[in-house]
């Protein structure tokens, strides 16, 4: 059987021990980890003595050649792959959409460092930790020097020797590649999860076909047009190492085997006269520190979170994405990402579909990316050596057969999309099917002739009265969601109701629940109408004065929501200021307002009361200000808003319980409640299951045939 074959079966048998076992395979990324680390630890030491071999065994104009014509090409590679990025959009549908509070809304991006990525003041620590182009950029000056060194020749027998010493090491990790991807096909296969995926499909799908077809035939195609190299060679010689690259989902690791197998192609078809076929020695590792086309086409992401948040970029911005795409991409994904959102004005909590998106897309990048580092090697070498043709009739049948594979890759993709795949916002669903994280008795609102029934005599202190009548009575506010509301079946739930329960069992009673209005809250605590207002209210100065709160357990961010084509609008306070006289409805808070005025002092601030403060787009206002927990979820019902937290800083506001009576040992219960369920991580929990939105404790295990089919170990 041969290599190729061998690979093949370990990824199918792999793919199909996953699916049998399920998660029970987990074990095998242990030894699936083992084998990239493997395939990793002699690909720095390749390159580095590849580099400093190559480039040295040059003279000035050969090298100034290599750079200029090289360049040219990857050049050339970018403008493909960005063009093609930008036809992603045109198989997106219509949607509205919304979402519930991302911590990476409020997070600050740090600044992009070119200087740390490319240019090592330690050149050892770079190696150490990876860090690729500032190794190859120590490679690149070595080399250089060694062109004018004038009796290099003998360091340039034993950078031979170290070579072919390193290059055989990495053949005897190469024979175990079968093992390898038979090990992390069958993790993936018995791990990975798609429930959440949703209308990520889109995406998935349409990212999958451009990459392919990039891969496949596009830079393939533009290989076979200009160089004596057909299509079908240049993916037979790179078989097994596509495969490899594919189910890993490195390219790092191959470099080593597709300068091999770059090299036997140059020979077979004799592209050159002389040493032409050594040059991916060289041209391969030293274009590793440019973007490739798989990173390129991740810019259509932002195109993606764009129309995903109902903030798509106008045409004109496309050249501004192009370029700042270009640059920032020459760094990591996860941090040129967030900051072309931002730049773009995109909600940052869009970056998680990016991360959720990643299990899959990062393969077939990778894919693109081995293919783009062939194209780049043979082209550059062909130009090297003269043997690029530029015949019109080869190319007119290469941009042709192009331009019908991409009309039909585009047009099919839009039209199942438009008739199959067309997604429907369902927001209000989520919120309507929320249930409690931790299960509990159906919450039981009562009226004021309950209370007078429930009524506890003999007792003096508000605890004792609770501990008597056996009953918590818990004050909440309406129009609270995510904190307190109704679900679809019309139980009061939400992350207050649920802490309401835990300490109504935590000090052995049964929970009431009582509606009050924010306008008497005061009056009503001090009466005794209710024995603590569990429904997010927030602490200032003047609350505190007129009625007893416990402890602070939880902050809320200062926010502004409006109609998500005016997001732009209001990303920072300076140019909120330049804008004039906005209209802003603003909960009718004193510290709120006085906030307000000094932020945006042209400002028209309308106090409304915080039950009637509801999102309409018909409302007159041009932004509403809300916590940016709160304001979150009111998307999601509503989602042609958008939250925007406004630049620079985070403005924090405290939320904390108000209790009845002014009863100090009342205070000191809840107050150690809430010590004891901030420490134990029930509030964290709360935090992530109803204001992130997170639901893993919900998730079932990984279907299998083992498990689900066979029903075994049940």
């Amino acid at each position: 059987m041969s290599f190729t074959k061998k690979v093949v079966s370990g990824l199918v048998g792999g793919a199909l021990c996953g699916l049998f076992f399920g998660e029970r395979i987990a074990p095998a990324g242990v030894l699936a980890t083992g084998f990239i680390k493997l395939m990793q630890m002699m690909v720095l030491p390749y390159v580095v003595i590849s580099i400093v071999s190559s480039l040295g065994s040059l003279n000035y104009a050969e090298a100034r050649k290599l750079g200029l014509r090289v360049g040219t090409i990857i050049a050339g590679l970018w403008g493909v792959a960005v063009g093609f990025a930008f036809l992603v959009p045109l198989t997106f549908p219509t949607v509205d959409t919304g979402a519930f509070f991302s911590t990476s809304l409020v997070e600050q991006r740090p600044p992009f460092n070119f200087v740390d990525l490319y240019i090592p003041s330690n050149p050892f620590h770079s190696m150490a930790n990876n860090v690729v182009p500032a190794t190859v950029l120590f490679a690149v000056a070595l080399g250089i020097a060694l062109i004018g060194v004038p009796e290099k020749q003998r360091l340039l027998e034993v950078l031979r020797v170290a070579m072919e010493t390193v290059s055989r090491a990495t053949r005897l990790v190469t024979r175990l590649t079968p093992y390898g991807v038979f090990a992390i096909a069958a993790q993936a296969a018995g791990t990975l999860s798609f429930e959440q995926m949703g209308r990520l499909e889109i995406f998935l799908i349409s990212y999958v076909a451009i990459a392919l077809l990039l891969a496949l035939w596009v830079l393939p195609g533009l290989v076979g047009a200009l160089t004596p190299v057909p299509v079908r060679d240049l993916i037979a010689f790179n078989r097994s190492s596509l495969i490899t690259a594919f189910v890993a989902g490195d390219l790092f690791i191959v470099l080593p085997t597709l300068m091999e197998a770059c090299e036997q192609i140059l020979l077979r078809h004799q592209v050159g006269a002389h040493d032409e076929h050594k040059l991916p020695e060289v041209i391969v590792p030293a274009s590793f520190n440019f973007p490739h086309a798989g990173k390129l086409l991740s810019l259509s992401f932002i195109l993606f979170a764009g129309w995903f948040s109902d903030s798509a970029l106008p045409l004109r911005d496309y050249p501004q994405l192009a370029g700042a795409g270009v640059l920032t991409i020459f760094g990591s994904l996860n941090a040129a990402i967030p900051f072309l959102l931002d730049l773009f004005r995109i909600p940052a909590d869009t970056f998680q579909l990016y991360i959720a998106t990643g299990v899959l897309n990062a393969r077939f990048g990778s894919l693109l990316a081995a293919i783009h580092v062939i194209t780049v090697a043979i082209l550059g070498s062909a130009a090297l050596a003269g043997a690029l043709r530029f015949h019109p009739a080869r190319l007119v049948r290469y941009a042709a057969v192009t331009l019908v594979l991409t009309a039909g890759t585009i047009g099919g993709l839009r039209a199942v999309f438009a008739n199959v795949l067309s997604p429907r916002f369902e927001g209000a669903e989520i919120i309507r099917n929320m249930r409690p994280l931790y299960p509990h008795e159906t919450s039981v609102v009562v009226g004021v002739e309950a209370q007078r029934r429930e009524a506890a005599p003999g007792q003096d202190g508000v605890y004792g009265q609770i501990l008597s009548r056996g009953v918590l009575r818990v004050g909440f506010f309406q129009n609270r969601v995510p904190f307190v509301f109704v679900n679809g079946q019309g139980s009061l739930v939400g992350y207050e109701v649920e802490a309401a329960h835990l300490l109504a069992r935590d000090i052995g009673v049964k929970p009431q629940f009582i509606q009050l209005d924010t306008r008497t809250f005061v009056q009503d605590m001090a009466s005794g109408r209710a024995d603590i207002i569990m429904s997010a209210v927030v602490l200032t100065p003047r609350r505190e004065g007129a009625a007893l709160f416990s402890r602070s357990y939880l902050d809320e961010t200062l926010a502004l929501v409006m109609l998500d084509h005016r997001r732009g609008e209001f990303t920072e306070w300076a140019s909120i200021r330049k804008a004039g006289a906005l209209r802003l409805a603003a909960p009718n808070y004193p510290h709120y307002l006085a906030l307000l005025h000094d932020l945006v002092p042209r400002a028209e601030i309308v106090p409304v009361a915080p039950e009637d403060l509801k999102l309409d787009e018909k409302s007159g206002f041009d932004a509403y200000v809300m916590a940016a927990e709160f304001g979150a979820a009111q998307t999601l019902l509503n989602p042609r808003f958008s939250v925007v937290v406004p630049a620079p800083g985070l403005i924090k506001v405290p939320l904390a319980y108000p209790l009845a009576k002014r009863d100090r040992q009342w205070e000191d219960v809840v107050d150690t409640w809430i010590e004891l369920r901030q420490k134990d991580g029930t509030f964290d929990a709360l935090y992530r299951h109803w204001i992130l939105g997170q639901t893993d404790h919900q998730r079932r295990p990984r279907w299998s045939v083992f498990a689900d089919v066979l029903h075994w170990g049940r």
